[in-house]
């Protein structure tokens, strides 16, 4: 292993072994698939970069080796249906193996890939063609019948179908095979477009995020300080390929690392699936968020043998402490949190080496500038709330370019020199950053502001409380109070006497001000098609 990250960045630590400050030096033409997969493809052939299993059992392994020689002749195959640099392919392939090289070979082309999920409704695939002029599409079965059905997008040319043959879309497999694997290197520039995400806003249509070819780099920091990845072991991020998570920890800095990475393809996740993956092969750094460690813990982790973990990060959602403490105690591994956008590479995170306070996000990132600023764009003070803000100028890699085609959304996210994130918290004493919510999740009642994060946490621990949601109901005399949305525990039903002793419960745990007047039982609740809870229809509803 030949630390190939230390040709791109500048690190300094301080007398604990802690990063305390990391510069990324980016070559001007930088391509991830050139310089990242081909240089340790052709250094050390052998290296093993995917472990990739089936449900039903199928397994498979590829080395570096193997990812050079399909990229290329991936990308030899788009290249004959006319696909090259800034052509926009959106990219929709679920846990398929044929990602990685579908991603390495649009990288060495210079095309911009445009990933997405399985679950995308004709309104939604005609809404992202025309949004950002998608000129090919490769894709699953699951998602076909919404792209054959898709009217009024004459800048989509071509379809290519992975896993199975249908009429009308190119066979991906067929054609890769057929393919040459020689294949010369197309220039491109750091400064090009590299990706695209489309964001899963809870409101409005999407925004498209914008990438360049620097981004890759932003995320060693990623793999190496948060997610401590093994160039020798095996890492493990819970995500479909089509949200920005997998460009967070199944790819980028995880393959800048040399480090092997674990794709499990599955169609319903089963946590004691899930575990016993991790003991078979031996998995030695898991990321995955909150939710999904919360339903390992209820599985029964005593049923697993998780020795060969040796670090577990989580991120997509706020920590509850329970889980935290719950996780602790059954492996000896604390869960150490990350926070950031599809914008962004982690803003705040819980480094390596660093003790994490259970609840909190951690620190700001060493890569980046990070404040904490009121509405009137002044720091706050320790225990204040106020938007969390990262420094733009100079743009540091990982940090998007633009929102796609909307100069004004660009303008009001990255204004006054700061990157406007819209997600609220606190700083304490010791610079821990403590998440509040989204600016619009925030409710403002008798003159407090209440985050409904800190509320949720204290309901969770309730043993009735299976999952939970704090919005805010308007009062005429409050401006608004506190509401629970709650799904309770298998053995609990709803009832007045239950909803008091919430309440009681809240009161007592945190400041009685927060706690919610009013109390509503669900079956489940609603979420965005990445897992987010979405606050905003329940808002909708009262």
């Amino acid at each position: 292993m030949r630390n190939i990250n230390l040709r791109y960045v500048e690190e300094k630590y301080d007398d604990n072994g802690i990063l305390t400050d990391l510069k990324v030096n980016c070559p001007a033409d930088f391509n991830f698939g050139y310089d990242i997969v081909d240089d340790i493809a052709l250094n050390e052939p052998d290296r093993r970069a995917m472990l990739w299993c089936h449900e039903n059992g199928a397994e498979r392994t590829f080395t570096f080796g193997d990812m050079k020689r399909y990229s290329d002749k991936t990308a030899n195959f788009l290249r004959s249906l006319g696909i090259g640099k800034g052509d926009v392919v959106t990219v929709i392939l679920k846990h398929s193996y044929q990602y990685w090289y579908t991603a390495v070979a649009l990288h060495k082309l210079g095309a911009i890939m445009v990933p997405a999920t399985f679950m995308l409704t004709k309104h939604d695939v005609e809404y992202r063609i025309n949004a950002a002029t998608i000129k090919a599409a490769i894709c699953v079965e699951e998602v076909a019948d919404a792209f054959d059905a898709a009217e009024g997008c004459p800048s989509l040319e071509t379809k290519i179908m992975v896993g199975s043959k249908r009429e009308g879309w190119y066979d991906f497999d067929e054609g890769v095979e057929a393919a040459s694997a020689e294949f010369s290197r197309v220039p491109t520039k750091a400064s090009d477009i590299m990706l695209i995400y489309f964001s899963s806003g809870t409101t409005g249509y999407p925004k498209m995020v914008v990438h360049d070819f620097s981004y890759p780099l932003g995320h060693i920091i990623t793999a190496k300080h948060w997610q401590n990845v093994d160039p020798d072991g095996l890492h493990f991020t819970i995500a479909d390929t089509g949200w920005a998570k997998t460009a967070w920890g199944k790819i980028y800095g995880q393959w800048i690392m040399e480090a092997g990475i674990f794709v499990y393809e599955y169609e319903k996740f089963i946590p004691g699936d899930i575990l016993a993956l991790v003991a078979k092969h031996k998995i030695t750094t898991l990321c995955c968020p909150p939710t999904m460690f919360r339903m390992f813990i209820n599985d029964g982790l005593e049923k697993h043998d998780l020795s060969s973990l040796k670090h577990t990060s989580i991120a997509g959602e706020a920590l509850n402490p329970d889980v935290f403490y719950n996780w602790y105690e059954a492996t000896g591994l604390k869960l150490m949190e990350g926070f950031g956008q599809t914008e962004t590479t982690p803003i705040v995170c819980n480094l390596k080496g660093t003790e994490p306070k259970p609840g909190s996000m951690g620190k700001p990132s060493p890569q980046y500038t990070v404040d904490i600023i009121d509405d009137e764009g002044r720091s706050c003070a320790p225990g204040e709330t106020g938007e969390i803000v990262v420094k733009i100028d100079p743009r540091p890699p990982g940090l998007m370019v633009c929102y796609y085609r909307d100069e004004e959304k660009t303008a009001d996210t990255c204004r006054g020199g700061w990157h406007h994130t819209g997600d609220t918290a606190w700083r304490d004493e010791d610079g821990y950053i403590w998440y509040v919510g989204r600016n619009d999740d925030v409710i403002k009642s008798s003159g407090y502001r209440i985050g409904p994060f800190e509320i949720e946490s204290v309901l969770v621990k309730h043993p009735s409380v299976l999952e939970c949601a704090i919005t805010g109901v308007p009062d005429p005399v409050r401006g608004q109070i506190v509401k629970a949305t709650v799904v309770l525990r298998p053995g609990y039903e709803p009832s007045e006497a239950l909803k008091k002793e919430l309440q009681t419960y809240v009161k007592k745990e945190t400041a009685p001000y927060k706690y919610p007047r009013a109390v509503e039982f669900v079956s489940e609740l609603p979420k965005t098609i990445s897992g987010k809870i979405r606050r905003v229809e329940i808002r909708e509803r009262n």
